[in-house]
């Protein structure tokens, strides 16, 4: 049976066709995994939709729930409220290498960014997968970042691929997660979906679906019970629903309630950080006026806000069921969550 299978259902609402954030018409997702020796990591891009992001750039809001991370292009998303690029994944030290890929990419569609046009905002984010993975090999090149790229589609693989290939969470193998979920509002059913980077958690604090693992987790593991949570994670939403980016920015703060359900608590060293955006319409490049919309009431958000949450939570466990375990730099190991088949009914009846 298919990992993914074996992962528990979150919440109620019903989730989308495929279950991951590509069920919002129009997002792709595509990676590029490094996984030899010391070196395991990789770069994750999503596209908001199939044309030129810069050209037809679409709403977006974020929520800096706890800002240890070391984005790019994250200030003038707050500042304007949309996206002008894909949004990149990768590890801490290659930021600086993926924001360039993608800089070059929209200048290869558009020549005269930088000149006539505007400069472009590159959107990347990181975590980092240093435990597992050499940062100090600078092994992820603006041709990774290309392939990944090249690479989306609207079915993708979740687990230890590309950004996530050397990512932890607790204590287990994590990485890639995707879900959705469907939102009932009077007016319309909108889809809400999520895609997590998932690099953080202390094993005793694990949460699964409501019912509190860890301190049997941590006890396999042998990891200790107490101690500071380090790790990041990134969290993206999609949805069709037509919000601006000061909705958008509201629903991407309820990510944090799916990240806290399943045993966070924001640590000093990590970096949560979502980010929000909707399909429903774009906001061309060319000046001009805009053209009229039609906003989802305040008072119809609230199935939203509970898709969002659901989705995050189950795209954190989905990127845990996913994950095969991994031996990186220096003989470090993350064992997969499946691979504690054997303990996991005795985990279920010590929770």
């Amino acid at each position: 049976m298919d990992a993914l299978q074996a992962a528990p259902h979150i919440g109620q609402l019903v989730a989308g066709p495929l279950n991951a954030i590509t069920d919002v018409p129009g997002v792709a997702v595509g990676h590029c995994t490094l996984d030899h020796g010391p070196v395991q990591t990789g770069v994750t891009m999503l596209r908001p939709h199939g044309g030129d992001c810069f050209l037809q750039k679409v709403p977006a809001g974020a929520a800096v729930i706890n800002g240890f991370g070391k984005s790019v292009g994250l200030v003038q998303v707050q500042e304007l409220g949309v996206l002008e690029s894909p949004i990149a994944l990768t590890n801490t030290f290659a930021v600086g290498t993926v924001a360039t890929a993608l800089i070059r990419s929209a200048i290869a569609a558009q020549p005269e960014i930088g000149r006539t046009l505007p400069t472009v905002n590159p959107l990347v984010f990181e975590c980092n997968d240093g435990y597992l993975n050499d940062l100090h090999a600078f092994a992820v090149t603006e041709a990774h970042a290309q392939q990944a790229l090249a690479s989306t589609a609207s079915t993708f693989a979740q687990g230890a691929v590309g950004a996530g290939r050397g990512m932890t969470c607790f204590g287990l193998k994590g990485g890639i997660g995707s879900a959705s979920r469907l939102a009932p509002t009077p007016v319309a059913r909108f889809t809400v979906g999520a895609l997590v980077l998932a690099n953080f958690g202390r094993p005793a604090a694990f949460t699964l679906a409501g019912r509190h693992i860890g301190p049997a987790l941590a006890q396999r593991l042998a990891a200790p019970s107490t101690g500071p949570e380090r790790g990041s994670i990134i969290m993206l939403l999609a949805t069709d629903a037509p919000l601006d980016a000061r909705q958008l920015r509201r629903l991407a703060t309820r990510a944090g309630a799916g990240l806290a359900r399943t045993g966070s608590d924001y640590g000093h060293g990590s970096g949560d950080i979502a980010l929000a955006f909707s399909t429903a319409y774009t906001v061309p490049q060319q000046l001009g006026r805009l053209q009229a919309l039609t906003l989802l009431h305040e008072a119809m958000l609230d199935p939203l806000f509970e898709a969002a949450a659901q989705a995050t939570e189950q795209a954190i466990v989905n990127a845990l069921f996913a994950a095969e375990t991994v031996t990186g730099r220096d003989g470090n190991k993350r064992i997969a969550l499946t691979a504690l088949a054997r303990d996991w009914q005795a985990l279920q009846q010590a929770a």
